[in-house]
């Protein structure tokens, strides 16, 4: 196959096995997601979504979240891992938040990423998913999908977001990237990857993937 015909027998694969993926952190509005992707950061959305229930009972919105102390937003997301860090960087972007941008989580990635502790992914997927702005979110399993797809070197996050960018239709970037991660998490994990169910790395997959799966059958 082409790098061409590669790109689009991803999209084909992924339409069907995920024509409508939902975003996987429970939020209600810019806020809640820009605070639950910032917990997801080194865990898992499946925790996070335990803990922002009980957050966001408490605080959902910037001004409410000031009035509560950083040791007191630690405490209730301790669970998430790298506590200390989120908590400051919770208090710190809501009350920038206020003080700035008059309550309003800002659309647009300059402010976004001026935030404490919000990176580019984290600002991607805030562009992405709560504005509706084509963006190209890379996570651990794009990362990894994307160099064993052989569209992407694996040198770095920045390069594998570049190379996405420049492969993959703009207008279906914000879908695409949650297909991918679905995709990784169901059929191509890093621990656990059984090749013979991961239909696209074993059809584009760089030859020494591919190698595993001879490998695989010659035993069998």
């Amino acid at each position: 196959m082409t790098k061409k015909e590669r790109v689009q027998f991803v999209i084909d694969t992924l339409e069907k096995l995920y024509p409508n993926p939902p975003i996987p952190l429970k939020h209600k509005d810019p806020y809640t997601l820009l605070i639950a992707v910032l917990l997801s950061a080194q865990s898992t959305d499946a925790r996070v979504n335990t803990i922002t229930p009980k957050l966001f009972a408490i605080a959902d919105n910037p001004y409410d979240m000031v009035k509560l102390s950083v040791d007191q937003i630690r405490e209730i997301i301790k669970p998430v891992g790298l506590s200390p860090m989120k908590s400051k960087g919770i208090y710190g972007l809501s009350k920038m938040i206020i003080e700035k941008h008059n309550g309003k989580v800002p659309d647009n990635f300059k402010d976004l990423e001026a935030f404490p502790a919000v990176g580019h992914k984290t600002a991607s997927v805030v562009m992405s998913q709560a504005f509706g702005v084509p963006a190209f979110p890379v996570d651990t399993h794009i990362h990894r999908l994307m160099y064993r797809w052989n569209l992407s070197n694996g040198k770095s996050v920045a390069q594998t977001e570049k190379d996405a960018k420049r492969l993959f239709p703009k207008e279906i970037w914000n879908k695409l990237h949650l297909q991918i991660i679905y995709y990784g998490r169901e059929y191509s994990p890093a621990r656990g990857w059984n090749i013979e169910k991961d239909i696209i790395t074993k059809t584009i997959g760089r030859k020494e993937f591919l190698k595993e799966v001879k490998n695989t059958k010659k035993i069998k």
